[in-house]
């Protein structure tokens, strides 16, 4: 009797060890709850886009739902310092891109996170230059005689972008610091807002992503006057790269998305979401929508694309301590 009960209690003993260990199996991330996908945009534009094709394949390759969550407002920075706050165990990623996580905290004064500091990089999801597009009948018909436009109506010609401090607004910086031109800014909302004044004739020229300028340009609905890629992408061959404007020559300035997550996320999770993020993106469908807007799927390590953050964000401040330009 002694022997039986003392055999019973070794069991025991050896379940209850067990046990935790299988409820820690059965709660592992990311089985515990669906994973949430931050969006700093309404939507509907090209960061949504991006973000449910990759969540819908995450989705799939993780064996949980992912669940986008779209948080618009101040440019993106509502949406990112959501994602900043919220609680880093891996169910919260935010879908980031160029204007909220490296621009902003440069040209606001009322930004007080820091991306670099408050987030952790988990991979890059596309790079893509961006399109300026003329109103019909603007007599320019590229960046060469839009420049000499300009030096002929000093504080005339108008282009619009999506905002102070953005990388749309940075790329006509730097256009007008190298040709020695100015031109007037008016900052818009979003990209809706500018196709319809440029379209409208409300302002002479307009900047727009990739994903919006593309079927404009392929319908031949706007003339599009460059792209600031350093070379022509292969969507809308037929608009001339800044670059081979002589005195661009050499300029190049992109857009980027990325996928981030709250600093303090475990490292395994990290590197999980980075591996199959890899995996999503090499997709021969994936990326073939992703180029089909004009946009290069992007690649590499979590400390490539940190390392990639790092060196965007020099260039960015560089501009924006040049042109001096600051949100009010």
């Amino acid at each position: 009797m002694f022997r039986r009960i003392f055999f019973s209690a070794a069991t025991l003993a050896a379940v209850s060890v067990a046990l935790p260990h299988a409820a820690l199996a059965d709660n592992a991330w990311p089985k515990l709850k669906p994973i949430t996908l931050i969006v700093p945009f309404s939507a509907g534009g090209n960061v949504d886009f991006q973000a449910r094709l990759i969540g819908q394949k995450l989705s799939e390759r993780l064996g949980q739902s992912v669940v986008v969550d779209n948080v618009p407002g101040a440019g993106g920075v509502l949406g990112v310092s959501k994602a900043i706050n919220a609680k880093p165990d891996g169910y919260t990623i935010v879908m980031g891109f160029d204007g909220p996580v490296s621009v902003a905290q440069l040209v606001n004064k009322a930004v007080k996170y820091d991306a670099e500091r408050d987030l952790l990089p988990i991979g890059q999801v596309s790079v893509a230059p961006v399109v300026l597009m003329a109103r019909p009948g603007f007599p320019a018909q590229n960046m060469q005689e839009l420049i000499a436009l300009a030096k002929a109506q000093p504080g005339k010609i108008t282009y619009g972008t999506s905002g102070v401090g953005t990388v749309l607004h940075l790329a006509m910086e730097m256009v007008q610091e190298r040709a020695k031109v100015q031109m007037v800014h008016v900052p818009y909302r979003g990209g809706a807002q500018i196709i319809n004044d440029v379209m409208g004739g409300q302002v002479d020229t307009g900047y727009l992503v990739t994903t919006s300028a593309t079927p404009l340009v392929q319908q031949g609905k706007l003339h599009a006057l460059g792209v600031t890629s350093a070379q022509r992408i292969d969507s809308i061959p037929s608009v001339p790269a800044f670059a081979e404007t002589p005195v661009l020559k050499g300029m190049e300035i992109n857009t980027w998305t990325g996928l981030f997550a709250p600093k303090g996320t475990p490292t395994a999770v990290i590197t999980r979401l980075a591996s199959e993020l890899d995996a999503v993106l090499k997709a021969p469908d994936v990326q073939q929508r992703l180029k089909d807007g004009g946009a290069t799927p992007g690649s590499g390590t979590p400390a490539q694309f940190a390392a990639f953050l790092k060196k965007e964000k020099a260039a960015y401040a560089a501009i924006v301590t040049s042109a001096k330009i600051e949100q009010e």
